[in-house]
């Protein structure tokens, strides 16, 4: 078998930690930054953070600071402290904090006595903080200081990858799939910052398959022509563990025209439906006793127009009396994970239509199969009844297998 579109992302789009320090959007919060004036900082935050100001106020003016509400270690601050600042006797005029690579963004309060970042911060990394503060008298003072954020190994972060790929066409049944390359312990606090939107304004749920994946699927299949976003502004977000986001990312793709194929192992047949009406009812050939197709909703997880098969990769030895090895299977298209396939089937025309002969697959001619293959794209559904072998969940795309109330049960959110 071929490895899985998306299974384990692989390589990592990693970077040492002297690289991240600036190119990373991290998600997450803040870290305060030491008091610039001498009256207002810790003994600590005097010896480990750099300050100066205006030489020429007023003693008065001197005297306002700019304390960080919760910085405990200026030079090794967690990237998922949310940065805070306030004024103390004064109220601030500006407020700019920076890294090398990029300003970060914040606000100031109504009553200008607190700075808030929105931005997150990057592991790795120096910054500084200058900002103006005013005393009563209307004079003002500039504050300077630093702080530095830890350092994060490869291993201490988690990258996301998506499935659709961006860009990509896909069937009405496809779920959205958010892949981790370290596994996520904290799922709720990364799912609140996971979000998808679509032009069809159709309501879905998330639903953890593992603790390295999670999909989103609507209530429904999706309407054609909608078009997805996909976001996780993950970057900097505790995973737990130690783990943080390594990359906050976006994904879009389109939902292409609705292929549904209805599939009956009694007759033997396959009801090919294209946007609602039928197109095509094609004489078809599954699993013998003993290698009994599944029953239930499948997607189509990936399209080849050759692809060799081979016993072996399902435990049959070629040895075996129904072992096998098929170096040109024309118009392969997967539907589980464990090797079932819709596809050409030449050597088992005599038997389509009328008896199950297959090792699982779903044979059919090569005039046939040509034409689905033309016509079907990953996501596109394919819905099997009529053995009592029943699709397993997590054995490709089966995430129409439960009802919509059982599925959002799978949310680390409730």
């Amino acid at each position: 078998m071929s490895d899985l579109p998306g299974v384990r992302p692989r390589p990592r789009a990693r970077r040492s930690a002297a690289v991240v320090a600036g190119l990373l959007s991290l998600g997450m919060v803040a870290a305060g930054c030491t008091s610039a004036s001498h009256d207002a900082a810790t003994p600590q935050s005097r010896s480990q953070s750099q300050s100066s100001e205006d030489a020429s106020a007023s003693p008065r003016a001197r005297s306002v600071a700019t304390v960080a509400t919760n910085l405990k270690r200026p030079h090794h601050v967690k990237v998922d402290t949310v940065l805070s600042l306030q004024a103390k006797d004064g109220s601030f005029k500006s407020v700019k904090v920076r890294s090398p690579k990029k300003v970060v963004a914040g606000d100031i309060s109504s009553d200008k006595g607190t700075w808030t970042a929105k931005d997150r911060l990057e592991p790795g990394t120096r910054y500084r903080v200058t900002s103006v503060v005013v005393d009563d008298d209307g004079r003002a003072v500039t504050k300077r200081s630093a702080f530095r954020t830890q350092d994060l190994s490869l291993d201490q972060q988690t990258f996301p990858s998506f499935a659709p790929t961006s860009g990509s066409t896909v069937g009405v049944g496809m779920p959205v799939i958010v892949r981790f390359d370290v596994p996520v312990h904290k799922k709720a606090a990364i799912q609140k910052h996971l979000q998808v939107s679509n032009s069809s304004g159709q309501k879905g749920a998330w639903h953890w398959i593992s603790d390295s994946e999670v999909h989103w699927r609507p209530v429904h299949y999706w309407k054609p022509g909608t078009d997805v976003k996909v976001t996780a502004d993950i970057n900097s977000v505790s995973a737990g563990n130690g783990i943080y986001g390594q990359l906050s990312r976006t994904s879009t793709f389109h939902v292409g025209q609705s292929v549904i194929s209805k599939v009956n192992m009694q007759t033997h047949r396959m009801r090919v439906f294209v946007n609602g009406k039928l197109a095509r009812n094609i004489p078809i050939t599954t699993g013998q006793p003993g290698f009994t197709t599944r029953s239930g909703i499948k997607v189509i997880v990936e399209k080849f127009r050759h692809k060799r098969m081979d016993s072996e990769t399902i435990g049959i030895a070629h040895n075996d009396p129904n072992g096998y090895d098929l170096d040109d299977v024309e118009y392969a298209m997967r539907v589980t994970y464990s090797g079932e396939f819709v596809h050409a089937a030449p050597w088992s025309v005599g038997s389509q239509g009328y008896s199950n002969v297959s090792h699982g697959c779903t044979g059919m001619s090569t005039a046939n199969a040509g034409w689905l293959y033309g016509i079907s794209k990953p996501g596109d559904v394919v819905d099997y009844t009529g053995t009592n072998r029943q699709m397993e969940f997590t054995n490709g795309y089966g995430d129409w297998n439960e009802s919509f109330s059982q599925y959002k049960q799978g949310s680390a959110l409730g």
